[in-house]
């Protein structure tokens, strides 16, 4: 018995340290997976730039739009097998996605010949992050595949914006604090998306303020550190009247201001470059993520446009403070501050 015992305390000790090899080794991995992206967004010199890439950093990118990922698939609905065929399809086609906040404020750091994107799902549907029974992330929600796949791949970041209207999205009430935190931990962000979603053409200057300083100021309690929501998706895509315009960037209500760094529209096809002089952060448009009803302007429509136009694809440098462009688009391109311009 002695004997027996002493065997199977053996292989219980090369088991644990089989699989604590195994944990180290993919600690190991993704360390090295995220060291290599730090040194591919490190400043370089115009000479490094890898031309062979073909960069183009006027050209347009995807702000994808999603609102359920659910059962059955329909017009405003995403089934899991298929939001991981997107992903899939979109990783295979050389498309990595990045925050809407790195987005606006011209923070492309994308590795070269890469194609950034972002993702972004309104209403906040409890279907986008929920958890099981034992506490774990369910497998089918949209948070939940896209962690799965940046396990399945380095150089995939989990990045994406979660436009939440109302205080009862979500899930339960006691653990949006709980999925707030764990979105912003991973890289991924929180927006505004109005507390009633109403029309925005029947709100006046207060109902504006009202919809997104109310909104906001929910929002920000239901995290456990300071976060400031400084983005908006406009319910319906709608707008008010132009005159009050300047409330959906700016605005005070119950004595807190707010101010949006970008507005996101319902929108048909890939909005420009934040690098490009047509671009407008207080009016982005959005590509519908989605095979229903998209009137040939859905997601795998803009796919097979950018690959058949590669003018039109952003495709980046890889370098955190050059904008690179092919000769003949530089006259509608303006190089942030801090960044260089290099035409070829």
């Amino acid at each position: 018995m002695k004997k027996l015992f002493a065997i199977a305390l053996l292989l219980g000790m090369l088991l644990t340290a089989c699989q604590s090899g195994d944990e180290e080794q993919g600690s190991t991995k993704k360390e090295a997976a995220s060291q290599q992206q730090k040194e591919e967004k490190k400043e370089i010199t115009k000479d490094e730039i890898d031309l062979n890439t073909k960069p183009n950093e006027a050209g347009q990118i995807m702000i994808l739009m999603y609102h359920n990922i659910s059962t059955p698939e329909a017009e405003w609905v995403r089934t899991p097998e298929n939001f991981r065929k997107d992903l899939q399809a979109l990783y295979d086609q050389g498309y990595l996605p990045i925050s809407l906040t790195d987005y606006v404020n011209g923070n492309i750091t994308a590795p070269a010949g890469k194609s950034p994107y972002v993702l972004t799902f309104d209403d906040g549907r409890e279907n986008n992050f929920n958890y099981l029974e034992d506490g774990s992330i369910n497998p089918d929600s949209a948070v939940g595949i896209i962690m799965e796949f940046a396990e399945k791949y380095d150089d995939f970041e989990p990045r994406a914006t979660f436009f939440v209207n109302g205080t009862g999205r979500f899930g339960p009430k006691e653990e949006v604090q709980k999925k707030f935190d764990f979105l912003v931990e991973n890289g991924m962000e929180v927006g505004n998306h109005t507390i009633n979603h109403p029309n925005m053409k029947t709100l006046d200057a207060s109902g504006v303020q009202r919809e997104i300083g109310g909104q906001k100021a929910y929002l920000e309690e239901s995290f456990s550190k300071p976060y400031n929501i400084n983005t908006l998706a406009l319910p319906f895509g709608s707008r008010p009247d132009k005159s009050l315009y300047n409330y959906l960037e700016t605005g005070s209500y119950e004595g807190k201001d707010y101010k949006n760094i970008a507005i996101l529209n319902v929108g048909w096809d890939p909005n420009p470059s934040p690098y490009h002089t047509d671009f407008d952060p207080l009016a982005i448009h959005r590509v519908r993520a989605s095979e229903t009803n998209v009137d040939d302007v859905g997601i795998y429509d803009w796919i097979e446009i950018l690959k058949n136009h590669p003018k039109r694809r952003f495709v980046s440098d890889g370098a955190a403070n050059i904008v690179t462009v092919p000769q003949g688009l530089e006259e509608n391109v303006k190089a942030p501050e801090g960044k260089e311009l290099l035409v070829y």
